[in-house]
């Protein structure tokens, strides 16, 4: 209405008319009367068309708004689990693999295989001169409450992807996220044996854990064990020695 009136102002300026003591209403009523419907109705549509291009760029830049925020994803991995929380959209889910305990050339870190592997050139048959994957287990026996009745159970895997978030991160000896970081799921920090010729890498697995299908054999390959905390070098306190080590992914935006 404000540029409507604005545009009236002008067009009176024009025909020299006073407008300082005129409302917006008596304004368009003289118009209406000084130039007639037959010249106000090109003004009308002008204005329509002007109001309806303000609505097509304001539509505009909602959507580029909302590409733009759809764009801020991360994608990270929740060990243990088949599904994603409810946050997160689910990539896919699968089974986690990785190098044998036993062999020091190994890979440290695991791999979230999906369950659906597609193949390249292949040449069937193992022949020694390649590196290896494994499948997982958990090594955890009887220690802990979240995980009993898991030890040598294989351990599945989920990629999840979390929208609106530029960053994640695992925070080790943490069950809650800092001030400004969003919690995706915690609990316990696992890593190979310290005995194992093999590396490995530490890493977050979910407190409530799944285990893959028909996984209960104990076949090894690439194990999960908890992580004590063993002080020294490592400050007590704060931390404890011999005490289990836990952990939460965390996002921000």
């Amino acid at each position: 209405m404000n540029i409507v009136c604005l545009l009236f102002a002008m067009i009176m300026a024009s025909a020299r008319a006073s407008i300082k003591t005129e409302s917006c209403k008596d304004l368009i009523r003289g118009i209406m009367t000084t130039f007639g419907k037959t010249r106000i109705e090109p003004l009308r549509k002008e204005l329509i068309k002007s109001n309806n291009a303000v609505k097509d760029l304001t539509k505009r830049f909602n959507t580029q708004l909302q590409t733009i925020k759809d764009q801020k994803t991360v994608v990270y991995t929740r060990w243990g689990k088949k599904t994603c929380p409810s946050n997160a959209e689910m990539v896919y889910s699968g089974f986690v693999g990785g190098s044998h305990y036993t062999h020091p050339g190994s890979a440290a870190e695991p791999l979230c295989l999906p369950s659906d592997p597609q193949w390249g050139v292949y040449k069937d048959g193992i022949d020694g001169l390649k590196a290896f994957v494994f499948g997982a287990e958990y090594e955890t026996h009887h220690y802990n409450y979240y995980f009993r009745g898991m030890h040598d159970h294989d351990v599945p895997c989920a990629v999840c992807l979390v929208r609106d978030r530029s960053v994640v991160k695992m925070f080790p000896a943490r069950k809650t996220c800092y001030s400004g970081w969003k919690l995706e799921y915690q609990r316990y920090l696992m890593a190979g044996h310290i005995n194992s010729q093999a590396a490995s890498k530490y890493t977050c697995v979910d407190h409530h854990p799944d285990a893959v299908h028909g996984g209960r054999p104990n076949m090894n390959g690439k194990l999960f064990f908890f992580v004590e905390a063993v002080c020294g070098s490592l400050k007590c306190p704060p931390y404890v020695n011999g005490r289990e080590l836990i952990c939460a992914v965390c996002s921000r935006r």
